[in-house]
């Protein structure tokens, strides 16, 4: 099997996608934007060929690397790369070279732009926010009349929380009708929740392989507007109603051999129009691996390796490692902010915790945003234990210290 990977170094632990294919038997093939020598042992270790480009954005300089991989090697069989950013980079690539083995072009629409999510849920029996286009001024003021505010803007064809506002008075809405960007944005009504996602790999004939789930504490729009900081954890997901809504969402989009992540808030309270409290709503969803350090912390909580199940998803069509996987222990991922002080330094976290610290580091600046400038993904028996790490992680230096 051929296998083309779009920037494997990116985040670095994406290295395992390819490390995973290598070592099944595949001939892993990067593309990326960082020079060989600048990769890492591991993300070199993982590929059977490298093409270096200055930069990714220019696809006649793609299209010419995959071009001289089929030279040299032979038809692909996959274009991946499990990173948002590309999926039309990919999928331009798979029509330009008869590769079949995922989203073409045309399919993309309904997976991307976020209007078209809509009807995906709604195939699912799933309720969603009201919407319109946001490019019409009177269309948005007439639409926050009947909803109220607050209302949430975002880019239609937009990664995460990037570029998303929320909208709270009069002021707010006409600044951004009069300052709004070309792209194509949306108006949505605010839901009241928090965010719990389902998470997994399907074979070919859409039967799910894996699948988790995780409860975002604080939303990434919150984050983002916020001071930085995050606590999600990863959840039993077999013990709540997503069990059953989360299969039925994967076969209304029909996912073959992909890896998924769909993200649906939970009323925390009653909303006219879409439900009651802990009521499910469809938010968006993304095919590819979830973002961050969600794969790793998937691993932690069930004791399997999905890097593995999704190689294997595609070697053999099927989860041949871990067919029987059972949750563990919660496992959370706390984001501190650099621009907050701490009353607890990271000695005292180890001295704390250390037995339960599963992972510490300070993600790159270009992602800290939507992950904390300061990270640990810390094991926990419990709900209670969780927002016990969270009280002294996060706890702020007062004014007086």
């Amino acid at each position: 099997m051929n296998v083309i990977f779009i920037s494997p170094n990116f985040p670095s632990h994406f290295y395992n996608f390819c490390d995973r294919l290598k070592a099944l038997g595949a001939n892993v093939f990067g593309i990326g934007d960082c020079p060989w020598n600048d990769l890492g042992d591991n993300c070199r270790n993982s590929l059977t060929d490298y093409y270096y480009l200055p930069s990714l954005e220019r696809y006649d300089d793609v299209y010419r690397a995959v071009a001289l991989y089929i030279s040299k090697y032979g038809r692909i069989d996959y274009i991946e790369s499990q990173n948002e950013y590309w999926l039309e980079l990919e999928a331009r690539l798979r029509a330009d070279f008869n590769v079949r083995s995922g989203y073409l072009p045309e399919e993309l629409e309904n997976v991307k732009l976020k209007s078209r999510m809509k009807a995906g849920y709604s195939r699912a029996g799933v309720i969603t926010a009201r919407y319109v286009p946001a490019d019409c001024a009177d269309i948005c003021r007439q639409f926050v009349s009947q909803v109220g505010y607050p209302v949430i803007v975002k880019p239609d064809n937009g990664v995460g929380a990037a570029n998303t506002w929320k909208l709270s008075s009069d002021d707010e809405l006409e600044r951004f009708i009069s300052g709004k960007p070309e792209q194509p944005y949306i108006m949505e009504e605010f839901v009241p929740g928090h965010i719990e996602t389902f998470d997994g790999i399907t074979d070919s004939r859409g039967n799910i392989l894996f699948c988790s789930g995780q409860v975002m504490a604080v939303t990434p729009l919150d984050m983002l507007l916020g001071n930085g900081e995050n606590v999600s954890y990863t959840q039993n997901v077999q013990q709540t109603d997503l069990s059953e809504i989360g299969p039925r969402v994967v076969a209304a989009f029909g996912l073959r051999n992909r890896f998924f992540h769909f993200e649906f808030f939970r009323l925390d309270v009653d909303k006219p129009g879409l439900g009651s409290k802990g009521d499910i709503v469809g938010l968006e969803a993304n095919m590819r691996a979830p973002g961050g350090y969600i794969p790793d912390k998937m691993n932690y909580a069930y004791n399997v390796d999905v890097y593995q199940i999704w190689a294997e998803s595609l070697m053999f069509d099927e989860n041949r490692s871990f067919p029987e996987y059972h949750f563990q222990s919660y496992v959370t991922h706390f984001a501190q902010s650099d621009r907050e002080s701490y009353e607890h330094s990271r000695d005292e976290v180890f001295g704390r915790y250390g037995n339960r610290i599963l992972l510490e580091n300070a993600p790159p600046s270009s992602i800290s945003g939507g992950m904390g400038s300061h990270v640990y993904l810390i094991r926990a028996d419990s709900t209670d234990e969780i927002w016990e790490q969270a009280e002294f992680i996060l706890s702020h230096k007062s004014e007086q210290s």
